[in-house]
């Protein structure tokens, strides 16, 4: 692979990477402001934010697939490598197509199956229940997320981009 593939695969990775970080952490500062305020509100006014178990589902369904892309591309999935650890060379780059490939397929079926899901939830008009807001939307936007994060892991796979590449890990 030549080495301006691997730099463009590099600042790719980062710049795609610090979007997301940046997004996830203002999604958690406001997860934080409405617990904050629904405690708040419940024990020193008797008052709890109206919605908030609603908000708190929706922003943390919000910061996990935004969190996704950041995930896929440190390759930050969760292995356990019991024997895979001792592979070296062809058999490491072997080992590491095949699971970034599994996993791009994995999301693929998961991006398939929350669109499903979305667009069943739009022909009921799924709203919560205390805000009324509309699920689909949302099950849709974590389908295109989990798309994305397949589309991305497979160019890692297929262009065999090294582990860690611009990951800043």
């Amino acid at each position: 692979m030549s080495g301006n593939l691997v730099d463009l695969a590099a600042r790719a990775r980062r710049k795609l990477r610090s979007g997301a970080s940046v997004l996830c952490g203002i999604l958690l500062l406001a997860l934080v402001a409405v617990t904050v305020i629904d405690v708040i509100g419940r024990y020193l006014f008797a008052s709890p934010l109206p919605g908030a178990p609603e908000y708190t589902e929706l922003l943390l369904m919000a910061v996990i697939f935004t969190g996704l892309p950041a995930v896929c591309l440190d390759d930050g999935h969760i292995t356990v490598d019991l024997f895979t650890s001792k592979f070296k060379g062809g058999v490491a780059a072997l080992q590491m197509f095949f699971s970034r490939m599994f996993v791009a397929v994995v999301l693929s079926v998961v991006a398939w199956e929350l669109w499903q899901h979305g667009t069943q939830l739009a022909s009921y008009q799924e709203v919560t229940v205390y805000l009324r807001i509309p699920l689909a939307p949302f099950a849709k936007a974590a389908g295109v997320i989990c798309a994305f994060c397949a589309f991305i892991t497979f160019v890692l796979a297929v262009l065999r981009i090294p582990r860690g590449v611009g990951g800043g890990s």
